[in-house]
């Protein structure tokens, strides 16, 4: 593998250094570095950051490829600066058991745009009534740590208990999908203003935040790692803020359209805006934006979830929920939390990278920009602005919430141990 000289880049928004990457590690850092027969990527005025990691993608494949594969869901992962996602379990069949777990790794290592870890099943068949393989899961080839039935909440509460008992074992970590189900039958957005004046049912803060308390007291008295999956509100914030206090270990995660985008946008009765959980309001949007500057949040996590064009381009009620997410996360990122001045570029790796690959243990990810750690690698023309195009997504699905909306950054390139994924804003 030919040796890749990175000159001028701005090694997370500091001052502009040269990188040297030879084969699949980094060989140095520093300036006015040269390399004889290296390929020279000019980037002046460029961030470089380590390879994005996000910790809760769908890639839909086994079961419903008319949405999303593993090659066209990691083509996206790149094409967004992203080395590596956690693929979530809610696949046909559910990834259950070690033999579906091992089918999407072994897809994974074969697409070869971004590393893909699986995550397993809490319960057999997400019907949250027994707990699935997970020790098998975590013995297999896919070595699983993380687990959950996203899409689904673990709503009985013996169970969830008996779950974080058995990942204790080996370190695991169950992600939670905090919805108490029966606080939102029939639910089609936040609970509020908007949804009386609209005449849509109402999706209650409690339902989130219920679940939340519940689980973080769980966590403490099993004394095992509790992660909280796309966290939107206010009151969520809090009890988050209340149990890090505490000293219990529970993390959490929140996805760009809730830091970006308000229950507001329903009014279009546009089913891009339709997810799970709902855009809230103005004030929520402030707090997990403060949340996630000051450490309360953990990290961002796109929770990309790609839908064929039926599931969208119908009716308010009837349509799927979820937005796709990976190539457009970091700019969102961008407007909401660095063109704000809540956080800078290495808080940005951080929440972006370092934390998700530590959460997840994502070996040889989410590690320093530094000689002899692995070239996985992004690079951000920040100075971009542009609007946003769907039909020029890698991924299979459309459904962005954000279409014709301008937004600023672009990734140009993306390493993945050195081998160019995303070279010139083109996938290899």
């Amino acid at each position: 593998m030919s040796k890749i000289l990175i000159r001028g880049a701005k090694v997370l928004g500091g001052e502009p250094q040269d990188v040297l990457t030879d084969g699949e590690l980094i060989a140095a850092v520093g300036t006015g570095l040269s390399a004889e027969g290296a390929e020279v990527v000019e980037a002046d005025g460029k961030v470089l950051l380590p390879g994005l990691v996000d910790l809760h993608t769908h890639l839909r494949e086994p079961g419903r490829e008319d949405s999303e594969t593993v090659l066209t869901g990691t083509r996206a992962a790149a094409s967004g600066g992203f080395t590596a996602v956690f693929a979530m379990a809610n696949t046909f069949p559910v990834a259950d058991t070690a033999g579906v777990v091992e089918q999407v790794w072994r897809l994974g290592k074969e697409s070869g745009y971004c590393d893909v870890r699986p995550i397993g099943a809490v319960t057999v068949g997400l019907e949250g009534k027994k707990l699935a393989e997970l020790g098998a899961m975590h013995d297999s080839a896919a070595q699983v740590s993380v687990f959950s039935d996203d899409g689904k909440c673990v709503d009985d509460a013996v169970i969830m208990r008996r779950a974080l008992e058995y990942v204790k074992a080996f370190g695991g970590v169950v992600a939670q999908h905090a919805q108490e189900p029966r606080l939102t039958e029939g639910a089609q957005m936040n609970e509020g203003v908007v949804s009386a004046e609209l005449g849509l049912g109402g999706w209650p803060a409690v339902a989130e935040e219920s679940i939340i308390a519940r689980d973080v007291l769980l966590a403490e008295h099993v004394g095992s790692r509790l992660h909280i999956c796309h966290l939107s509100t206010a009151g969520s914030v809090e009890i988050i803020r209340w149990a890090k206090s505490r000293g219990i270990d529970v993390t959490a995660e929140v996805c760009p359209h809730h830091l970006l985008l308000t229950e507001e946008m329903v009014r279009t009765y546009n089913p891009a805006y339709k997810v799970n959980p709902p855009l809230r309001t103005e004030r929520d949007v402030r707090a997990l934006r403060e949340a996630l500057a000051d450490g309360t949040i953990d990290i961002v996590a796109t929770d990309h979830a790609p839908h064929p064009q039926e599931d969208k381009d119908c009716e308010w009620a009837a349509a799927a929920m979820g937005m796709v997410g990976l190539e457009t996360a970091l700019s969102v990122v961008q407007e909401t939390m660095v063109e704000t001045g809540l956080l800078d570029w290495a808080a940005v790796a951080d929440r972006m990278s370092f934390t998700p690959a530590r959460i997840g243990n994502a070996t040889g990810h989410g590690r320093p920009v530094a000689a002899g750690e692995p070239a996985n690698l992004t690079l951000v023309d920040t100075a971009y602005r542009g609007q946003v195009d769907p039909a020029r997504f890698a991924s299979r699905s459309r459904n962005t919430p954000y279409e014709g909306r301008e937004l600023p950054g672009r990734v140009t390139h993306t390493w993945l141990r050195g081998k160019a994924t995303l070279m010139d804003g083109k996938l290899t």
